[in-house]
């Protein structure tokens, strides 16, 4: 619940959007605000700190107040996303074992489409004059075979210094085993090259896979020159102004690190702000009851769709962004092109299509009068009355229907014979598809009943799509965060730090292993403590998890199980079948099984802020404070539909669909034959409604 009676200690959570730089202050008894600035491509401190200011201002205190009593300040940031979408990074240049330098540019040959033979792949990041190989080498057993040269590396440098290289990736042969001669090669160039980037694979990607160490550590070294120098400043300016806690960054694995770990990793940085929403989700699955959550964030451009099963969010091992393979512990989000600036067009054929092309922050939809002509999803949903024409994102856009109406009757409704609400509706309905299907790829199609399951509609759109998109899939409940708007940097200020540590670990599974496995694990996770000890974390605040990478001989894929609770061999062929069964229907009764790697995720627990509770009133079915029409589904058209203030609902409030309730941050349709009510903490909860009218 949103107020202005917030008493320190505070909690800041702060996202840095496209459009906007969100910021979300926790206080004590659960209380929060939020808001919004204007955010700035061309200096990102400036937006993160107008934030705090605005924020300060609500609250009736000045910036340096605020900082001085806030004991945790989480930052996430696309600031590494961005840098690598749009080609902004540092000179790279990369250092290979002689004869191998070509391995970044050959890939492993897969592709998304694999009909497609046709589209080129991304250029890589290194073009080849900048790619050298190095005299060295080491076996797969971690013995030299050939010892490093230190004239080959000197070489290099020297080339690289004439090209203007502004970091340097190392990645050779089989450095997971051992980083030895990538440390010492790193060593020569710091010796006569102190001021330049330096990234080895075995530090930042220790994995089997030569190509996927080099792709990792190439990202690493193109991002961290721009991303390091950014956190170190916003720090000293944060600490300048009263801030006497580290700053905090959100990594991909969906943890925060300290400036000095995220300097070190910035490829960690690359999914910062998405992977926030897992804080939230956890969160709000003790509000709604649930442990199996599925959330959409639907924002102006995308849609985010993460999973929780049996309170543990799903996790990959590797990244494609864009064509470039990022081999990282990261939240598992599959990404979508759906969001409130996703355009709709008719092809030659006559088809009607939503996206992939966007609209983006300007010139935006047509309704925005910022010059957009392309009619947007926000365009339709203003024209079918699901959004009220007027001020609109806290009064920084003034949404004018008559725009939004030409644009879809031009583009549209013409093209396809339709009115302009049949357009206008039927551009809606395919956004909800794809959103549905996004929710399919990462719930169905792993062996998941979707009916088990919450739908969290978050984001400043997604509360729109999240009643269709929830009946459509059948799901339990649709459960929508009165703060949907800010949704990721309200889970910045409920996430806990987080160190991923992998190693690899070649061996068949067999009963001779459990002590040689377990002394492994021991080993890694040592390290990971000792990492967040540096952090200043006790030992009774860590907590640890185990996973360990399995296959079947032969398969290009492993499944990773958690193993927690012991490393017999039984137990775990027993998990790893199970596994397999779900994701692929069927397992090898007996079949041998290869163990690929290991890994520990350790956090340091950070108590989640306490909810704002309120016991919930006699059952209350408050007047709505106007009507106006709006289209609701192809069942019910267009209605005079009740439209309610959400600062006027309490916990124990009801409210029949159909339905509008605008929120500060986002407006939410309740669908006829759903009902709505107000949980204890104040956020809403659709279901479909009972016969009885029972609550």
């Amino acid at each position: 619940m949103t107020t202005d009676a917030i008493q320190p200690p505070f909690r800041i959570g702060v996202d840095i959007g496209g459009t906007f730089t969100d910021i979300v202050v926790a206080g004590a008894a659960g209380r929060l605000l939020a808001h919004k600035a204007p955010s700035t491509p061309e200096d990102r401190t400036i937006g993160v700190l107008n934030a705090i200011a605005g924020a300060a201002q609500a609250m009736g205190r000045d910036t340096r107040d605020l900082l001085r009593e806030t004991e945790l300040l989480v930052h996430g940031s696309t600031v590494a996303t961005n840098t690598l979408l749009e080609g902004k990074g540092a000179r790279v240049g990369l250092l290979t074992t002689e004869g191998f330098r070509d391995s970044l540019e050959i890939r492993r040959g897969l592709r998304r489409d694999v009909w497609d033979h046709r589209s080129p792949f991304p250029p890589p990041l290194v073009p080849r004059r900048l790619r050298l190989g190095v005299t060295e080498r080491i076996d797969a057993a971690g013995a030299v075979v050939t010892p490093l040269s230190r004239d080959s590396v000197l070489r290099a440098v020297e080339v690289f210094r004439a090209e203007g290289v502004e970091a340097i990736a190392i990645c050779f042969l089989n450095s997971f085993r051992t980083p030895a001669h990538e440390h010492a090669c790193r060593a020569i160039i710091q010796e006569v090259w102190p001021e330049v980037w330096v990234s080895c694979s075995g530090d930042i990607a220790p994995i089997m896979g030569e190509y996927e160490r080099s792709a990792t550590v190439v990202v690493n070294a193109y991002v961290g020159p721009r991303v390091a120098p950014y956190l170190r400043s916003l720090e000293e300016r944060l600490s300048g102004l009263g801030l006497r806690h580290p700053l905090l960054i959100v990594q991909s694995n969906g943890g925060a690190a300290n400036v000095a770990e995220v300097a070190h990793h910035p490829v960690q940085m690359v999914l910062s702000g998405p992977a926030a929403g897992v804080g939230a989700i956890r969160y709000f699955g003790r509000d709604t009851g649930s442990s199996d959550l599925v959330s959409i964030e639907v924002g102006g451009t995308s849609c985010d769709v993460t999973l929780m099963r049996d309170g543990v969010v799903q996790m990959t091992d590797q990244l494609d962004v864009e064509g470039h393979c990022i081999a990282i512990p990261s939240v598992e989000i599959h990404t979508i092109g759906a969001g409130g600036g996703t355009i709709g067009h008719v092809d030659a054929g006559g088809m009607l299509h939503a996206g992939p092309r966007g609209a983006g922050a300007r010139p935006g939809p047509a309704a925005y009068g910022f010059g957009g002509i392309q009619p947007t999803v926000t365009d339709a949903q203003l024209v079918l009355g699901r959004l009220a024409p007027g001020p609109y994102a806290g009064g920084a856009i003034m949404l004018d229907r008559d725009k939004a109406a030409e644009a879809i009757e031009r583009h549209l409704a013409q093209p396809l014979g339709l009115t302009l609400e049949q357009a206008a509706a039927g551009l809606i309905r395919l956004v909800d598809q794809n959103i549905q299907h996004a929710v399919e790829r990462v719930s169905i199609e792993r062996g998941y009943d979707i009916r088990d399951f919450t739908l969290i509609a978050a984001g400043g759109a997604g509360p729109l799509h999240g009643a269709a998109v929830g009946r459509a899939l059948g799901c339990a409940a649709v459960y929508v965060p009165r703060l949907a708007g800010v949704f990721c940097a309200f889970g910045m200020c409920n996430t806990d730090v987080r160190i991923d540590r992998i190693r690899s670990w070649y061996q068949r599974l067999d009963d001779r292993q459990p002590d040689r496995l377990e002394a492994a694990f021991r080993e890694v996770e040592q390290q990971a403590r000792a990492a967040l000890a540096r952090q200043g974390f006790a030992e009774d605040a860590i907590l640890l998890e185990r996973g360990l990478a399995l296959r079947y001989p032969g398969q290009q894929w492993p499944v990773t199980i958690t193993c927690d609770d012991g490393l017999g061999v039984e137990q775990l062929r027993r998990s790893f079948e199970a596994a397999h069964q779900r994701l692929y229907g069927h397992f090898q009764q007996d079949g041998e099984i290869e163990a690929l790697g290991l890994k520990v995720g350790a956090r340091g627990h950070l108590p989640m802020a306490a909810p704002a509770l309120a016991e919930p009133g006699p059952l209350r079915w408050p007047e709505p404070g106007g009507r106006r029409p709006v289209w609701i589904d192809d069942a019910t058209g267009t209605v005079l539909t009740p439209i309610h203030d959400g600062r006027r609902l309490v916990p124990g409030d009801a409210v029949a669909g159909p339905a509008v309730i605008d929120e500060a941050t986002t407006t939410l349709l309740v669908e006829s034959g759903q009902r709505l009510r107000v949980t204890a903490a104040g956020n809403y909860l659709i279901e479909p409604a009972k016969k009885d009218g029972a609550v």
